[in-house]
């Protein structure tokens, strides 16, 4: 019943500043610093995605620096060690990169972001090739949405389909993205599913519903007996 949602696609960014795994710490650092970015993705001689390296992935050598870590550091944390150690982007890389396919959902974008606690995705195509990158902020893109288009797409996708004749004309109203439904329908089993469906509705931010179903006939009072 819905319209196909909003894709990776269609909020990533195109034009991607990716590093070869040669590239050496100085070289991350001053790319990072120049974009304003805070990973970046390590490709092959093919383009291919191989890991991503971050801002955490280089601060182990500015922590053991000055320092010997002790046993117990040792212990538990042997990855930032080497780290520590590393000196270049394939020595520091995260991998294998944790990346998001264009043709993926927002919302399956944002909850690969979530499961793996990154702020941004690499996107690839079916062999792996670099063709983006997808942050938080660009899936957020969905909430800049007017309230009259969202309007006129849960009327179209929801309203109209679910309730083609209403007792009432359904009526909605969208405010700061917060969708309104009133009016009066015959099935009012629908009416929970007309509530997910509009929720669904890229930009919507929630649902509030008052919509009735018939309205209930007047209990009348019985015929009195007549007294013999």
């Amino acid at each position: 019943m819905h319209s196909t949602p909003r894709l990776v696609s269609d909020v990533m960014t195109r034009t991607v500043v990716a590093l070869g795994s040669t590239a050496t710490f100085k070289d991350i650092v001053k790319a990072m610093r120049r974009w304003q970015i805070s990973a970046l993705p390590v490709v092959d001689d093919e383009h291919r995605v191989v890991g991503v390296v971050s801002e955490a992935d280089l601060l182990p050598k500015e922590e053991f620096r000055a320092h010997d870590p002790d046993a117990d550091v040792r212990l538990r944390r042997p990855e930032a060690l080497a780290r520590a150690q590393a000196r270049t982007a394939g020595e520091l890389m995260t991998a294998p990169a944790v990346t998001v396919d264009a043709d993926a959902s927002l919302a399956r974008a944002a909850r690969i972001m979530a499961r793996h606690q990154v702020k941004r995705l690499p996107v690839v195509d079916d062999t792996g090739v670099l063709t983006g990158i997808v942050s938080r902020t660009d899936l957020l893109k969905v909430f800049l949405r007017t309230d009259a288009d969202i309007v006129e797409e849960v009327r179209r996708e929801v309203v109209e389909p679910l309730f083609p004749d209403p007792l009432e004309p359904v009526r909605v109203d969208v405010r700061d993205g917060v969708v309104t439904l009133t009016g009066r329908v015959w099935d009012t089993w629908l009416v929970p599913i007309a509530v997910r469906l509009a929720r669904a509705v890229e930009g919507v931010v929630d649902v509030d519903s008052a919509l009735m179903g018939p309205p209930r006939r007047p209990v009348l009072d019985p015929d009195l007996v007549e007294e013999t």
